[in-house]
């Protein structure tokens, strides 16, 4: 197959989505497992979240690389090259003793995962058409999808059955798959203008971002001083607040903020980033729910929370059709509001509650979520040009990755604020309500942002494929 000949029909996307797979079923693995990592280490629930907020740092740290990456080497090339870092990382997890060990293995995972996935979006957005984009971006996440849907029974069941370390190796024969599909098919895409790496922006955004978070994420765990976590979190505010005027000075940012000026882009940014809050607390806050809370066993947490998994795969082949016929601008405003109460629906559940109820909770949480990703994804693109699309795929990339980071963060920090307010000194299941409904409330006013987007945003998304006048039939995809 040549360079610049893309496999037909939907080939490209499902091996684009072995990488997604990885990384969606790591995470839900690792989620469910929590609990028992931290009886096995001898540490509290909480401290665990290290090992969730460590890999998405690394992720956002490193995803600003890949654009610049990927068309200095090519994008088939970083892809496999990711794939076999995000496995060594996924190795290195599995062979950890302690908590320290396990948080630098999830550090390396999360550079290969930096350049895994946003590498692996930018193939498709240069090789879609934009009236194909909407069903290629839904094809491209629907086997990613396998890995929430199947990721928490599976850890749940290797983690009470067997053991725990043991989750980590299903990443190797995904990874051995992925690197062969991606040689055989995958076409080598990068720009012919290559832009220099901006390596002071990098100086300045990558600390800037360790010490934010790290600041937020150290809060509450009493490893370090508290005016030590608020130097930490202000001086990461001001290497970041350095970067802004770097950013609109330089040719070739590292993080492109004049995309903001872009009013869909923007909205998609903003609003996404409240909702991914949200949502990027949930499974943190459902394994440690279910499992401290209710006192299911790590197999029973994960068939629990698979029906969240099962919703969201079941929207992805009706998003398409949702979105031509209602538009991106009612999707997000009304499904925000009904996928944020969903998220907060857990705040409901009770010791004794049929199980059918809390998986059709779960069920429908999946569902408006999966649809309120798609149309932020797409509708997100509508307005800017190919060429910046690299761009657009680090500054998405990074955002998500730190607005799951925040989430988790904040759920962790609102776990011991309860717990606090109740007087107790442990993780029963009244903790957790009122933690739910926090992060349902900050995932809701992101229909605030999405409110005021203009009525036709996306419209040429939604537009049939244009047809050829001199053959009367599809133009074929460039």
């Amino acid at each position: 197959m040549s360079e610049g000949r893309i496999p037909q029909g939907r080939l490209l996307p499902l091996i684009i989505a072995c990488g997604l797979f990885m990384e969606n079923l790591d995470s839900t693995v690792l989620s469910t497992a929590l609990p028992t990592i931290a009886r096995d280490f001898g540490t509290s629930p909480i401290y665990l979240k290290l090992t969730l907020t460590s890999y998405l740092l690394s992720l956002a740290i490193f995803i600003p690389t890949s654009g610049w990456m990927a068309d200095r080497f090519g994008a088939r090339t970083v892809f496999r090259a990711a794939i076999v870092v995000f496995a060594l990382g996924s190795i290195a997890c599995g062979l950890s003793t302690n908590l320290t060990e396990l948080v630098v293995a999830r550090i390396i995972q999360g550079m290969g995962g930096a350049m895994m996935t946003p590498v692996g979006r930018l193939i498709i957005l240069k090789t879609t058409p934009k009236h194909d984009l909407v069903n290629a971006m839904a094809w491209l996440t629907f086997p990613a999808l396998l890995g929430p849907l199947s990721g928490p029974p599976l850890g749940g069941f290797i983690t009470y059955y067997f053991h725990w370390r043991l989750i980590f190796w299903i990443n190797i024969p995904i990874a051995v798959l992925g690197i062969i599909l991606a040689t055989l098919y995958v076409p080598n895409v990068r720009e012919d203008d290559r832009r220099p790496f901006d390596l002071v922006g990098f100086g300045l955004l990558a600390p800037g971002l360790v010490a934010l978070m790290g600041g937020a994420t150290l809060s509450g765990l009493d490893l370090v001083p508290a005016s030590y976590n608020i130097a930490l979190a202000a001086l990461g505010v001001v290497l970041i607040g350095l970067y802004v005027p770097h950013a609109r000075r330089s040719a070739n940012p590292l993080i492109e903020l004049r995309l903001m000026s872009l009013p869909a882009f923007r909205s998609s940014i903003t609003g996404g980033f409240l909702f991914r809050i949200g949502v990027g607390a949930t499974p943190f806050l459902l394994a440690l729910y279910f499992q401290l809370g209710f006192h299911f066993t790590p197999f029973e947490s994960g068939l629990l929370t698979l029906a969240t998994g099962a919703g969201a795969m079941a929207m992805k082949t009706l998003a398409g059709p949702i979105l031509r016929r209602v538009g991106f601008r009612r999707v997000l405003t009304l499904n925000a509001l009904i996928s944020s109460a969903l998220v907060a629906g857990p705040a409901l559940f009770y010791a004794g509650m049929p199980v059918y109820l809390i998986s059709l909770t779960l069920l429908a949480a999946g569902f408006t979520r999966s649809l309120q990703f798609t149309s932020i994804n797409t509708a997100g693109v509508s307005d800017v040009p190919p060429h910046l699309m690299g761009r657009v795929t680090s500054m998405t990339s990074v955002l998500q990755e730190l607005a799951s980071s925040v989430g988790v963060s904040l759920a962790a920090l609102a776990l011991e604020a309860s717990m606090r307010f109740q007087g107790v000194t442990s993780l029963t299941a009244a903790i957790f309500p009122p933690v739910f409904v926090v992060i349902g409330i900050v995932a809701m006013t992101s229909t605030l942002i999405f409110m005021r987007l203009p009525r036709d945003v996306g419209s040429e998304l939604l537009a049939p494929a244009p047809v050829a006048a001199s053959k009367g039939g599809p133009v074929p995809a460039e």
